[in-house]
């Protein structure tokens, strides 16, 4: 930019803002272009238009940046306030409000003690929600029938489940391959977790009683996907059981507060799921013989314990002894009082049966036939009282059935006198509807060749018609032929000059008022 040192200026050249604008955005992104800028992340944006917006500053300057949202989806480190990062982008200017600005595509942090603040930040942040609590905690299950495991399908980690799996005790295992890092490596995890818990129990895909999160060692940048907040978030939420097998046993990241457990590797993971096998059957059999034993313990001091007691008790000899000496007692004296009772109750009985004679017998036959005469004279009114009682049932039944028998022989004639009464008006409205009733007020019918004639021309055309009146029908003859057909038009000829006189008015119709004007 070439200005003359001119102090009225009269000969510099005048410059748009817009020429400025633009030469300085040149002169700074042809200086410039791709830099890598170390600093603090001050004051950060998120609109809703998905763009970000921050400072980098220093102890002496700050320099605006922004990152479009097409670059904020890709970056694998999102900037926070407090962060120490390195940015690379594009140094550029912003014309609208006279001020240069980085557009950042890429931000790393400055080193591991960035890392690790933003790392307890956000740890202290999660764990005030209380998604780290115990008793959010659920168990694990003793012998799940179905394994859901999220990790890399083709590392070593998957293989070191399997192989720990199938040694100590096989279940079948669901993969859900995913990346286990880069910028994938969040999204994917999450997506896993919940879709693991979406399954349906008892559908196509079996639902697992337990999910392991495994991956093998690596950095802290490495393993930083698992730190994210959506993992957390979605390990906390999981209805399902979540063993969380990050990294080596020194490693660290957030899911392993918000699993349910933590194992050291992935190997101890596998051994946390499923117990061994043949220790289950040693226990099993060491538990069946032990029931055995106890069983056969329990039988054997019954078993003393009722001959002790038995020494106790008496002979039985000795026990029914005296009842068997009684019982001889009482059947020796049985034999002598039976006859003595006989004999008691014989001579009790003489007396009455020296009563007892001819004449008593008479007399109780006497007063039994007696006592039948009454009962005879008593039947004889019964009967004919039930009998009367019978017939007057039998006339009231009778004069109820006759009463039916009437109604149901007048039945026929009162229906058949409402449907006679019924088809009358539907016939008295027939003929109020038709068109007889009509031709006895004056019409009649005209009918031809064609069918129905309605019109003088139709009349002509068909010469011979046939006329109904009210009474009867009589045949007719026109007298006038059809009219002829019409002519073409002529053709049209010139406009002739209108003359100025009007025309005469027609004598039905009354004269023209005139113009006003």
């Amino acid at each position: 930019m070439d200005l003359l040192d001119d102090t009225t200026g009269s000969n510099a050249h005048d410059y748009t803002v817009s020429e400025i604008s633009g030469a300085v955005k040149r002169v700074i992104e042809g200086e410039f272009g791709r830099v890598r800028v170390r600093g603090e992340v001050g004051r950060v944006s998120r609109p809703g238009s998905g763009h970000l917006y921050f400072d980098l500053k220093d102890d002496r300057s700050v320099i605006a940046a922004v990152s479009w949202k097409g670059q904020v989806a890709r970056m694998a480190v999102r900037p926070e306030e407090g962060m120490e990062v390195i940015a690379t982008g594009k140094l550029t200017t912003f014309p609208g409000q006279s001020k240069y600005q980085l557009i950042v595509d890429e931000v790393e942090p400055a080193g591991a003690g960035a890392l690790m603040a933003m790392l307890e930040a956000r740890r202290r942040a999660l764990a005030a929600e209380g998604l780290f609590e115990a008793g959010r905690k659920q168990p694990i299950p003793f012998l799940p029938e179905v394994i859901g495991v999220v990790t890399s399908p083709s590392g070593a980690v998957i293989r070191d489940i399997l192989h720990r799996l199938r040694d100590r005790f096989p279940r079948r295992v669901l993969i859900w391959p995913v990346a286990v890092q880069g910028q994938a490596c969040a999204p994917e995890v999450t997506a896993a977790i919940r879709g693991f818990n979406a399954l349906a129990p008892g559908g196509a895909v079996p639902r697992p009683d337990l999910i392991i999160v495994a991956r093998g060692g690596g950095s802290l940048e490495d393993l930083w996907g698992f730190n994210e907040e959506s993992v957390v978030r979605a390990a906390a939420e999981s209805a399902i059981p979540l063993i969380s097998a990050v990294g080596h046993e020194t490693d660290t990241t957030l899911i392993d507060f918000a699993a349910d457990r933590r194992a050291p590797t992935p190997t101890a993971a596998a051994e946390m799921a499923v117990p061994v096998r043949a220790e289950l059957a040693a226990r099993l059999a060491e538990a069946e013989a032990r029931m055995a034993r106890a069983a056969r313990g329990r039988i054997e001091r019954n078993g003393q314990r009722m001959a002790d007691l038995s020494r106790a008790l008496g002979r039985p000899e000795t026990l029914i002894a005296p009842a068997r000496q009684r019982f001889d007692l009482m059947s020796d004296r049985l034999a002598p009082a039976l006859r003595m009772v006989s004999t008691r109750k014989r001579a009790a009985f003489a007396p009455l049966a020296a009563l007892i004679g001819p004449q008593i017998l008479a007399r109780f036959m006497r007063h039994e036939r007696d006592r039948l005469a009454g009962l005879s004279g008593r039947l004889a009114p019964a009967l004919a009282r039930n009998r009367a009682e019978a017939a007057r049932m039998n006339a009231r039944n009778r004069a109820a059935l006759e009463g039916l028998a009437e109604r149901l022989a007048r039945a026929p004639e009162a229906r058949l006198a409402a449907l006679a009464e019924r088809l009358a008006r539907l016939d008295r409205m027939r003929q109020t509807l038709g068109y007889t009733e009509t031709l006895r007020r004056g019409y009649a019918v005209v009918r031809g060749a064609p069918g129905l004639i309605t019109a003088r021309a139709q009349a002509a055309a068909a010469g011979a018609l046939e006329i109904e009146f009210h009474d009867g029908r009589i045949g007719a003859q026109t007298t006038e032929s059809p009219p002829p057909p019409a002519a073409p038009p002529a053709p049209e000829a010139s406009p002739a000059p209108k003359t100025a006189r009007a025309k005469p008015p027609r004598k039905d119709t009354p004269p023209e008022q005139g113009s006003l004007f």
